[in-house]
């Protein structure tokens, strides 16, 4: 089973949106099948084999989420952030100001889904790997 140490350790490699794709193939290497973050605070809970979880802690002050999602104006600001034109905390403080209240990235499938506060899918879009 992967440690949060370990996840800290791949983390520390990405720089921008730009890396995201070799911190998931990091992961999926440690074990990981899933994972869930949450906008309000940046904590994540992890998936492994067997229903295995650890969850993160709080990575920042709590952000409010708005409840209307603008969808268009997140997936331009996404698309600026996988360019590497953005930090990883501007890109959450973005998020949270256009609805986005979570995202779950599946290793298997090699998915990241993003969804507003009701649980409505705002994008889902396939991992370079």
């Amino acid at each position: 089973m992967f440690t949060i140490e370990q996840i800290k350790e791949a983390h520390s490699k990405v720089k921008s949106g730009s890396d995201f794709p070799a911190y998931i193939q990091d992961i999926l290497k440690l074990g990981v099948k899933k994972y869930e973050t949450f906008v309000s605070d940046g904590h994540t809970i992890y998936f492994g084999e067997n229903n295995n979880t650890i969850q993160s802690p709080a990575r920042y002050e709590p952000l409010v989420i708005t409840a209307t999602c603008d969808p268009e104006s997140f997936k331009a600001d996404l698309k600026a952030h996988q360019q590497g034109r953005t930090d990883y905390a501007t890109f959450c403080k973005s998020c949270a100001a256009f609805g986005v209240n979570n995202c779950i990235v599946d290793t298997d499938k090699m998915t990241c889904t993003y969804y507003d506060t009701t649980e409505n899918e705002i994008l889902a879009e396939i991992i370079p790997h």
